[in-house]
This record gives C-alpha cells, sequence and structure tokens, in this order.
C-alpha cells in the first residue's frame, strides 16, 4: 500500500482510525472461549474485524500476544493477516512488534514480516542506527514505523533527553531518519512513518515542525488518556497524515455475546468523530 492509497481509503471512509488487535486470550469472551477452544484468538479477531471494518483503515496486531502462545499463536496471526487480505483488502496491515537488530538478523525479520506473513508495516526501534531499518525500506509499497515519541511515562528516561547540541533524542531519531531515507531512497513519505503518542499532543506539534508530511501512528488515545480532538488540532496535515491507534477501548468494548456489536459501535463513534475533524 503507497501513500496515495492511504490517503485516498482515509477520505472515502472519512476515517484515519487504526484498530489494534492486542488479542489477550484471557480477555476474550467466553462465549468465543466456548465454541471455538485453541481457535477462539482467530475467531475473535474475525468477528471484530467484520464489525470495524467499514470505520477502519488500518488493523495493528501487536505481535506479543501472538508470540505467547507459541506455534498456535503464530498461525492464528497468519490466518488473522490472510483473512484480512482477503475480505478487506483496502485496509493496512500493521505488524507491531518493534522490531530493532541489524545485518541479516533485521533483514530476516524484514523478510518473515513482508514476504511470509504481507504485513504492509512493521514497528521498529531504531536505537541500534541506520541498519536496524534499512532492511524494512527496500520494499515499495511497505513501510517502516519508527518509534520517536511514545506514549509510556517511562519514555522521558532517553527520548526526550537532550542531546551535546540540545537537540532531544527524539528529534535526532526523526531528523536523521528522514535525511538518511530520503538520501537512500528518495521521497521518505511513501516508505517511512513515526509513532508519536496521544499522551503527548505538544510533541505532536512540535515534530509537525520539521516532519511536516509524512504519516504519524498514534497510540494512546481512549483507555491510556489521550485526546482525540488534540491529536488532530496538533498532527493532522493536508494529507491527514494521522494514523490514530486504538486497541482495548474497541476490542474488548464488552465481554458479553455483544462483543462484536459493542466492538463496531465504538469503532463508529471514534469514526463520526474522526469524521468531524477532517
Amino acid at each position: 500500500m503507497n501513500y496515495t492509497e492511504l490517503y485516498d481509503n482515509i477520505r472515502r471512509k472519512g476515517s484515519f482510525l487504526c484498530v489494534g488487535l492486542d488479542t489477550d486470550p484471557e480477555k476474550i469472551p467466553a462465549c468465543v472461549r466456548e465454541r471455538h477452544g485453541d481457535a477462539s484468538m482467530l475467531a475473535f479477531n474475525k468477528a471484530i474485524i467484520d464489525a470495524t471494518a467499514e470505520y477502519a483503515v488500518a488493523y495493528k496486531p501487536n505481535i506479543a500476544f501472538y508470540e505467547a502462545e507459541g506455534v498456535a499463536g503464530w498461525q492464528q496471526l497468519a490466518e488473522t493477516v490472510r483473512y484480512i487480505r482477503t475480505q478487506h483488502p483496502d485496509i493496512m496491515i500493521i505488524a507491531d512488534a518493534k522490531r530493532g537488530d541489524i545485518g541479516n538478523t533485521a533483514d530476516r525479520y524484514a523478510r518473515a514480516f513482508f514476504e511470509n506473513m504481507d504485513f504492509d508495516a512493521v514497528t521498529l526501534a531504531p536505537y541500534m542506527g541506520s541498519d536496524s531499518i534499512r532492511p524494512f525500506l527496500q520494499r515499495s509499497g511497505r513501510w517502516g514505523i519508527v518509534l520517536a515519541m511514545t506514549s509510556n511515562k517511562s519514555a522521558e528516561e532517553f527520548e526526550t533527553l537532550p542531546l551535546a547540541d540540545g537537540m532531544p533524542l527524539y528529534e535526532r531519531v526523526i531528523r536523521n531518519t528522514v535525511r538518511n531515507v530520503d538520501t537512500e531512497f528518495g521521497d521518505s513519505r511513501e516508505r517511512l512513518m513515526f509513532v508519536v503518542g496521544a499522551t503527548r499532543p505538544e510533541k505532536l506539534a512540535e515534530i509537525r515542525r520539521y516532519c511536516p508530511d509524512h504519516f504519524l501512528l498514534v497510540p494512546g488515545v481512549g483507555a491510556q488518556g489521550g485526546s482525540l480532538k488534540e491529536v488532530a488540532r496538533c498532527g493532522l496535515n493536508s494529507h491527514c497524515g494521522l494514523l490514530v491507534n486504538s486497541s482495548r477501548g474497541i476490542i474488548y468494548a464488552s465481554s458479553g455475546e455483544d462483543f462484536a456489536e459493542a466492538a463496531g459501535t465504538a469503532a463508529a463513534d471514534l469514526a463520526n468523530q474522526m469524521r468531524t475533524l477532517l
């Protein structure tokens, strides 16, 4: 999926919603576990996807929840991706994997997520330098989403630390990554996004000054306390430029038989707010 295709889908749906598939077996409704047993993660995901696809422009499975279940978890993750591809092919699929290694290891990670599992994008930890990102940016239509300014409280232990010239670390990450990718691959907007947390909208406004055109993946709206209105005010650009993620507030909107319907209602509510903001 390229930049234009993503923006066209946002305009068509009037939404920039990313639904996080943080599928915790312990939180899957009992009715699903009773009916589907060891395949409950997949059954739950399918129901959530069908209920929210009208409003979502991206899905973001958190890889940890699937890795924790071993081979069965990986199989259900792969089936989830295939289901989105076949039933809702216009929707971007993001692997929330936060990979960040170098050399052959990074290359293998890129192959795993892009070639074998057919994700559109992978979240990346950039702190081993450009070698840890490059393998994810070599495929047209695939994206690396680099951690910049995250929403967790302890992010300030490293991300906001000033360097010798006074520039905070997260700003150097963004500036250097954009420059390096532009130099090596051309227009970095086509293959590079950044993660910027919704709980720090003032940082969004600042980042837009030196990253005006790139898409930003924004977690933290809803359960973590981020304001959609503030995120839009500080982060929207002429091509929207935002993918706002909501996970728990949508997929666990209900623990009963109506879990999918409740997820659809929660997604519709956020999408309607987004339509107004757009």
